[in-house]
């Protein structure tokens, strides 16, 4: 590549796993770049970033690289894991000039892309860094359920509960709607906290959307059971029922 030309990293959110999902703009990026990266974990298992674009570009295209996706307690490990990938995608901007990063929602929404962008930058000078963004699991999941996310003034509020459902009782106690990403381990703390709230009855989960294994079930049916990881839960508030009433 001319070095006089500027690299190029495109963060593509593919959204929740349905390939119909990705947008427009989003395959254009993905087929348009001289290599597409895809996440997976050291275990090597295809991921749903990686089974996704593989609906929209050849598999020759593709390059998987490295990330401690499942590492959460060792940060020595993920932090070398994360180096690894920069270094790797480094030379791929190097031999490609534009590279694609695949990633599941929206790159900009807690998204590996952030962290791989961050670790680039320094090794590739001069690196534009783009992103294009995808369709949120919350979004489908309002979709596929019917659960509304929000109306007139309601704020929208989204917490991970990697860390503890503290942090999702606490967005409870607030207004409006509230979203979990990656519940499915603390399923148990997380219905308990629906109850608390009073918002059990009107709550929904899902996983797997668009996939052959999906799952959309009332949050009142939570058992206690662990979830699959990447879950996805809406609360909405108690409304009064009223067309327009929170305008």
């Amino acid at each position: 590549m001319s070095h006089a030309m500027a690299c190029r990293l495109i963060g593509v959110g593919v959204g929740p796993g349905d390939p119909d999902l990705v947008t427009v703009k989003g395959v254009k990026a993905l087929r348009a770049a001289g290599v597409v990266v895809v996440p997976v974990m050291d275990t090597g298992e295809r991921g749903r970033a990686e089974a996704t674009v593989l609906h929209h570009v050849g598999p020759k295209k593709v390059v998987r690289v490295v990330f401690a996706l499942n590492e959460r307690t060792d940060r020595a490990r993920r932090e070398a894991a994360w180096d690894a990938a920069g270094q790797r995608v480094a030379a791929l901007l190097r031999e490609h000039g534009t590279v694609a990063f695949a990633t599941i929602g929206d790159p900009n929404v807690y998204s590996t892309f952030t962290y791989l962008a961050q670790t680039v930058a320094p090794l590739v000078p001069g690196t534009v860094v783009e992103t294009v963004p995808g369709i949120t699991a919350m979004q489908d999941l309002a979709a596929r359920s019917g659960a509304v996310l929000t109306e007139g003034t309601e704020p929208l509020t989204l917490v991970p509960v990697t860390a503890g459902a503290g942090v999702l009782k606490e967005a409870l106690r607030g207004p409006g709607t509230v979203v979990a990403y990656k519940f499915g381990r603390q399923a148990g703390e997380v219905a308990e906290a629906l109850r608390a709230s009073g918002r059990l009855g009107d709550a929904v989960w899902g996983s797997a959307l668009g996939l052959p294994e999906e799952s959309i079930r009332p949050a009142a049916e939570l058992d206690g059971s662990p979830l699959p990881y990447l879950s996805t839960l809406i609360a909405p508030p108690r409304r009064d029922g009223g067309r327009g009433g929170k305008l």
